[in-house]
């Protein structure tokens, strides 16, 4: 849309020692006050002798909110305020015809920055509690529709979300633990194996489900999308909890065959423990690389290969001994090693997790999930554009 200036009155006090002379001028930048986004540039003006800048400033009339910057430049040296120079800042709205200062300050960019960057982190937390529970009721429908969708018209229908993954996990198992003969030394046996492999080989499912759908998510549901008022925040969670579902066939299966042959431990009521923090970071990343799927299609690619080496690079297949120690280096910070861990201790071993790994892995899942969804949060305005 074309939009013509309108102007909007100031009388404002410029800070002393503001440059003057050797060809400074006073300069009007306008912004967008959401995004940051540079908009347009307003005319040069002389700076007043008396240090009192009175003039009508052009604005656009496009309706809208919109940032004056009001700084000294120089045609050679640039706008003053980026290096760090005083300046008055206007929040202007303009309804229809009509321009009016919300707001005006006399400060500094790395003040501004500051501001902006504690608004919007106050922001995205209020959304990253709201947003999910509000929309409740929405997600649980997705979620049922999401894990009919993928299979209807198939002769398995439904039951095919429980048949892969237990088929890739007998698949592994086959390989692994007939072929290979891999063990694990807290079970030699060809059952302990299978115990130890499929206890962390069901937190895995549901984490990697949920990451491979990611990059292509906001694709998928474009119709979604493009909608307005559609809360597209809610999609990543609707993967993650979908993954979550699918994959408790198996848990619940497990959970019965241990009881069955007298291997249960009553601290498998720790499970909630450990799943609060998994489903925290499988969320934090979904949101991540549901942000960048968009911007980067090779990303859908890209992720399946990573997601490959992820799962050799945790102890699931292979008992934790049979890795060199140079590779603890970079193995001590996967937060999948921990998890794996921590699930065989509450179902296998019967204790408790460790208290320092089980922190570390609530800390890690509620800042990759607050960080994930701030990207997200940023990024959501213009992701309909690029689809």
């Amino acid at each position: 849309m074309e939009t013509r200036p309108t102007t909007v009155p100031v009388r404002l006090k410029l800070p002393s020692g503001d440059q003057g002379g050797d060809g400074w001028s006073l300069g009007v930048q306008v912004f967008d006050p959401d995004s940051g986004r540079f908009l347009e540039e307003g005319r040069w003006m002389p700076i007043p002798d008396d240090g009192t800048l009175e003039a009508d400033l052009a604005v656009p009339l496009e309706p809208g909110n919109y940032r004056l910057y009001i700084s000294p430049v120089h045609e050679q040296r640039g706008w003053a305020y980026t290096r760090g120079a005083r300046i008055w800042v206007l929040d202007v709205r303009v309804d229809e015809h009509e321009a009016r200062i919300l707001k005006q300050r006399l400060t500094t960019i790395a003040a501004l920055r500051r501001a902006n960057f504690a608004r919007r982190t106050r922001e995205a937390l209020i959304a990253f509690v709201q947003i999910p529970w509000s929309n409740r009721a929405l997600v649980g429908s997705l979620v049922r529709r999401d894990i009919t969708a993928r299979y209807r018209g198939s002769m398995g229908d439904i039951f095919w979300s429980w048949l892969n993954p237990l088929l890739l996990m007998a698949t592994y198992l086959f390989v692994f633990g007939f072929v290979l003969h891999a063990r694990f030394g807290n079970d030699p046996s060809p059952a302990g194996f299978a115990l130890y492999f499929i206890a962390g080989m069901v937190p895995w499912l549901a984490f990697s489900e949920a990451l491979a759908r990611s990059p292509y998510l906001l694709i998928e549901y474009r119709t979604f999308v493009k909608k307005i008022r559609f809360p597209i925040e809610t999609l990543p969670v609707v993967v993650t909890l979908s993954g979550l579902i699918t994959s408790a066939t198996a848990c619940i299966l497990y959970l019965i065959a241990l009881a069955s042959i007298g291997r249960a431990h009553w601290t498998a009521l720790w499970l909630p423990v450990l799943l609060i923090p998994q489903v925290l970071l499988t969320l934090g990343l979904s949101w991540l690389l549901s942000a960048a799927g968009p911007y980067v299609r090779d990303l859908v690619q890209v992720i399946g290969i990573f997601l490959t080496l992820w799962f050799f690079m945790t102890p699931i297949c292979y008992a934790e001994s049979a890795l060199p120690p140079q590779a603890w280096a970079l193995l001590r910070w996967n937060p999948m090693l921990h998890l794996v861990r921590a699930w065989r201790a509450v179902l296998l071993e019967g204790h408790a997790p460790e208290p320092i790994a089980l922190a570390k892995l609530w800390l890690i899942g509620i800042f990759a999930s607050f960080a994930g969804f701030v990207v997200f949060y940023k990024l959501k305005k213009s992701i309909p554009d690029v689809i």
